[in-house]
């Protein structure tokens, strides 16, 4: 993402406040760089002269999410991931009042996971999710490691997203669920369906790292979009983004789709090592 650039002019359906943007467990849930997720976000509302509030959520802290217009849940291994799940009753009411409000909610791998019913982990312990998306994950003995690319549509627009895929979770998507996208490259939830994410209302979730918004500008504006029309109560529609010098996004991601693409059918998965008395086999 450019480091700086002249302002454009302000979206068609500014709001009178500032857009709001709630980040769940940032000391927790940042691998792979997600937080670029949020700078990516930031910038792109600013340099077309909007005003951005950020408000970081940690552990132990209740607000109430309806009142923020875009949230982020990004991803952690598996230590991390058990701490959040543990605080994650006391957010669960407001975290799915806001989804059911149509707030935007942007997850990242792990966040997908607990945002599902349950994550079962590799030792057979069950972490009951939000139970926002209808999808439960179980950990599987491969992990998917490699460039990987989808196919999304949001409001009759399609566009390929691309981004790093590293989980070893086997994500089923219940008939209550979309995906997120399709797989053009890369394993997706599970190796096998095709599918990529998941997605319910205004809750856009993926596997994919980069991390996902700075490679993927047309993605990040669609949410920027969608978040602006909820705050000033128009269709998505109506809102107008002034168009921003894209050039090295755009290269950015070029270099990870073509990537994707020349390990496309030669997907990466790598067995976990056994220990055998101290020693790898």
């Amino acid at each position: 993402m450019s480091a700086s650039r002249k302002p454009g002019e302000a979206a068609s359906a500014a709001p009178a406040r500032p857009l709001r943007i709630a980040h769940l467990y940032p000391s927790l849930l940042n691998v792979a760089g997600d937080g670029g997720n949020l700078i990516a976000l930031e910038r792109r509302a600013r340099w077309r002269g909007l005003l951005v509030e950020t408000v970081p959520v940690e552990r132990g802290e209740q607000p109430d999410l309806r009142r923020f217009d875009v949230i982020l849940f990004h991803g952690g291994q598996d230590v991390e991931m058990a701490v959040a799940a543990a605080d994650l009753p006391l957010k669960t009411p407001s975290l799915r009042a806001a989804a059911e409000e149509g707030v935007i909610v942007f997850a990242v791998c792990a966040g997908l996971q607990l945002l599902g019913r349950r994550y079962v982990s590799s030792a057979g312990e069950e972490l009951p999710g939000a139970g926002i998306l209808d999808l439960t994950t179980r950990a599987g003995s491969q992990r998917f490691m490699q460039h990987a690319a989808c196919e999304v549509t949001i409001d009759g627009q399609t566009g390929t997203v691309v981004g790093f895929e590293n989980h070893s979770g086997l994500t089923v998507l219940g008939p209550d669920c979309p995906a997120f996208g399709r797989v053009v490259a890369g394993a997706g939830n599970n190796g096998r369906d095709g599918q990529e994410g998941a997605r319910w209302r205004n809750v856009f979730a993926t596997y994919l790292h980069g991390p996902c918004l700075p490679k993927n500008p047309w993605l990040a504006d669609q949410l920027l979009r969608l978040a602006l029309a909820r705050a000033e109560g128009v269709p998505p529609h109506e809102v107008r983004l002034a168009p921003l010098d894209d050039t090295l996004e755009n290269r950015s991601h070029d270099v990870a789709l073509a990537l994707a693409m020349a390990n496309r059918g030669r997907r990466t998965a790598l067995e976990p090592a056994r220990l055998n008395r101290g020693r790898e086999v």
